[in-house]
C-alpha cells in the first residue's frame, strides 16, 4: 500500500471546505469579522421579522387567533429582543468593524483577538436567549423586563434566566467592542488624520462607543441583581423586603435611553457619508455636525427618566426640559443634511433613496417623540400604541433605513460588486410603503386608547380597521426583504466587478481595492481634510507637490 509523507515543516494543503470554514471561524481580520457581524445580525433580523408578523397576525382582527396570551407575550418579547439587542446594535457595530479601520487608514482594529471574542459572544448570547423555547418558554415580560413581572412568582420559566445570562454576554460583547473602537480611533489613525478630519461615520462610532462603555455596565449590574433576586434570595427589587421595584426602571433606562443613541448615531453617520457623495457637495457644517454628535452623546445620559413620568418618582420639570433640549442638536443635524442637499447635483441610486427615506422617517419619529416630552401629553399616551409608533419610526424608519443606505453604499467595497439598481429600488419602495402602512396607523390607535402589549381587543373598541391596515403593512415589510435577498444572490453570483471607487467617494476606504487586501492599503494619499479622496481627485497637482515636499524634508 502506497503512503504519502510530508516533508518536515510542510503545511497541510490549504484548500477545501474545512480549511475555508476554519479560516472564518478563527479569523481576527476586522473585515471578515465585520462580515460575520453583518450575517449573524441579519439572521436575527429575519427571525425578529417572523415574530413581528406573528404579532401583527394575532392583532389583525379581534379575538385570539393562534397564539394565546402566554405565547403572545413570549413572541412580542423575543421580537423586540432580536431586533434591538441582536440586530440593530450589533449590525451597526459590524458595519463599523469593516469600515472604520479603512476610513482612518488603519490595517486592523487595535485588538484583533478581542474583536473576534466580541463577535463570538453574540451568537452564543442569542442562542441562550432563544433557548428558552426548549425549556418551558422564553422570557415574556417585554424587552424592558420590568419587575415584579420578572419575579419567580410571575415568570417561573427557565427562559427568563437564560434571557438574563444571554443579555449579559451580549453586553460584554458591546463593552469589549466599544473599548476596541476607542483604541482604534485614537491610536491607529493615519498620518495627517486629526480628530477634526475624521469622517462623520467614524465620529458617530466614537461617540457611540463612549456611550456603550459607560452605559452598558449599568445594565449589566441590573441584570446581575435581577438574577440574584430570582435565584439566590436577593431583595434588590422586592419592596416587601426593603428593596425598590422602581430601582429597576431607573437603572434599566439609564442604559436603555443612551442605547437609543447607540442604535441611531451610527445610522446618522452613514447618512452623513451618503448624502454628500450623491449631492456632489461637502457635508454642510462639518464642525457643527461633530459638536452636535458629541452633544447628543453627553445629553443622552440626562433624559432616561422621561420613560418614567407616570411613576411619580422623578422630577418632571427637569427631565421634560432635558428631553426638549436634546432635540436641539438633532435639529442641527437635520438642518445640515437638508443644507447639504440644497442646490446639490443630486443623483438617486439606491443608497441615496434609503438616505432620503431615513430623513423623512426619522423626522416623523422625532416629531411624535416631542409630544412625549410634554408631561401632560405623556400622561395621556403613555403605554399606548403612540409609543409603539414612535419607537418604530425612530429605530426602523431611522436605524434600519440608515443601515440599508450603508449596505447598498458599501456593498461594492466589501464584496467588489454592486447590487442591482432595479431590485434595490423595488426593495426601497416596498419598505417605504410598508413602514408607513404598518406604523403610522399606530398613532391613531394610541390616541384612541389602545394599550400596547395586549393580545386581544374588543370588536366594539373601534380599532379593527387600523389594526388590519397595520398588519397589511407588516406583511408588506416582510415582502420587501425578498427583493433584497434576491439582489444579494444574483449580484454575488454575477460577479460583475464594481471597481475600486464606483461612487466617487470622499473617504479613504475608496482609495484601496474592492474588496481590500488583508493589509488594507498599499499606500495612503495625503490627508489634508475630512475628504482626502475628493482632494486627491480634484487637486492632484497640489497633492503631488505636497507629497514631493514631504519626501524632500
Amino acid at each position: 500500500m502506497a503512503t504519502t509523507t510530508l516533508a518536515p515543516g510542510a503545511a497541510l494543503p490549504r484548500s477545501g471546505f474545512a480549511y475555508w470554514l476554519a479560516g472564518w471561524l478563527t479569523t481576527t481580520d476586522h473585515k471578515r469579522i465585520g462580515i460575520l457581524y453583518l450575517v449573524n445580525s441579519f439572521l436575527f433580523f429575519l427571525l425578529g421579522g417572523v415574530l413581528a408578523v406573528g404579532v401583527r397576525t394575532e392583532l389583525a382582527v379581534p379575538g385570539l387567533q393562534f397564539l394565546g396570551e402566554a405565547g403572545y407575550n413570549q413572541i412580542f418579547t423575543m421580537h423586540a429582543t432580536a431586533m434591538l439587542f441582536l440586530f440593530i446594535i450589533p449590525i451597526l457595530a459590524g458595519l463599523g468593524n469593516y469600515i472604520v479601520p479603512l476610513q482612518i487608514g488603519a490595517a486592523d482594529m487595535a485588538f484583533p483577538r478581542i474583536n473576534a471574542l466580541s463577535f463570538w459572544l453574540l451568537p452564543v448570547g442569542g442562542a441562550l436567549m432563544f433557548g428558552g423555547y426548549f425549556f418551558g418558554g422564553t422570557a415574556s415580560a417585554g424587552w424592558t423586563n420590568y419587575v415584579p413581572i420578572t419575579a419567580k412568582a410571575f415568570s417561573p420559566q427557565a427562559g427568563q434566566d437564560l434571557w438574563i445570562v444571554g443579555l449579559l454576554l451580549i453586553g460584554t460583547s458591546s463593552i469589549l467592542g466599544g473599548i476596541n473602537f476607542l483604541a482604534t480611533i485614537f491610536k491607529l489613525r493615519a498620518p495627517g488624520m486629526t480628530l477634526m478630519r475624521l469622517p462623520i461615520f467614524v465620529w458617530t462610532m466614537l461617540v457611540t462607543s463612549v456611550l456603550v462603555v459607560f452605559a452598558t455596565p449599568v445594565l449589566a449590574s441590573a441584570l446581575i441583581m435581577l438574577f440574584i433576586d430570582r435565584n439566590y434570595g436577593g431583595h434588590f427589587f422586592d419592596p416587601a423586603a426593603g428593596g425598590q421595584a422602581i430601582l429597576w426602571q431607573n437603572v434599566f433606562w439609564f442604559y436603555s435611553h443612551p442605547a437609543v443613541y447607540i442604535m441611531i448615531l451610527p445610522a446618522m453617520g452613514v447618512i452623513s457619508e451618503v448624502l454628500p457623495v450623491f449631492s456632489r457637495k461637502p457635508l454642510f457644517g462639518y464642525r457643527a455636525f461633530v459638536l452636535a454628535t458629541v452633544a447628543i452623546g453627553a445629553l443622552g445620559f440626562s433624559v432616561w427618566a422621561h420613560h418614567m413620568f407616570t411613576t411619580g418618582a422623578v422630577y418632571l420639570p427637569f427631565f421634560s426640559f432635558m428631553t426638549f433640549l436634546i432635540a436641539v442638536p438633532t435639529g442641527v443635524k437635520m438642518f445640515n443634511w437638508l443644507a447639504t442637499l440644497f442646490r446639490g447635483k443630486l443623483s438617486f441610486p439606491t443608497p441615496m433613496l434609503f438616505a432620503l427615506g431615513f430623513l423623512s422617517m426619522f423626522l416623523i419619529g422625532g416629531i411624535n417623540g416631542a409630544f412625549s416630552a410634554s408631561v401632560p401629553v405623556d400622561f395621556a399616551i403613555q403605554d399606548t400604541y403612540w409609543i409603539v409608533a414612535h419607537i418604530h419610526y425612530v429605530l426602523f424608519g431611522g436605524s434600519v433605513f440608515g443601515l440599508f443606505a450603508g449596505v447598498y453604499y458599501w456593498f461594492p467595497k466589501i464584496f467588489g460588486v454592486r447590487l442591482h439598481e432595479g431590485w434595490g429600488k423595488t426593495h426601497f419602495v416596498l419598505q417605504f410603503i410598508g413602514t408607513n402602512l404598518a406604523f403610522f396607523p399606530m398613532h391613531t390607535l394610541g390616541l384612541m386608547g389602545m394599550p400596547r402589549r395586549i393580545a386581544d381587543y374588543s370588536p366594539d373598541a373601534g380599532w379593527n380597521e387600523l389594526n388590519l391596515l397595520s398588519t397589511i403593512g407588516a406583511y408588506t415589510l416582510a415582502t420587501a426583504i425578498v427583493p433584497f435577498l434576491w439582489n444579494v444572490f444574483i449580484s454575488l453570483r454575477s460577479a460583475r466587478e464594481a471597481g475600486d471607487d464606483p461612487w466617487e467617494g470622499n473617504t479613504l476606504e475608496w482609495a484601496t481595492t474592492s474588496p481590500p487586501p488583508p493589509y488594507n492599503f498599499e499606500a495612503l494619499p495625503p490627508i489634508r481634510s475630512e475628504r482626502p479622496l475628493f482632494d486627491l481627485r480634484h487637486r492632484p497637482t497640489v497633492n503631488a507637490a505636497e507629497s514631493a515636499g514631504e519626501a524632500r524634508s
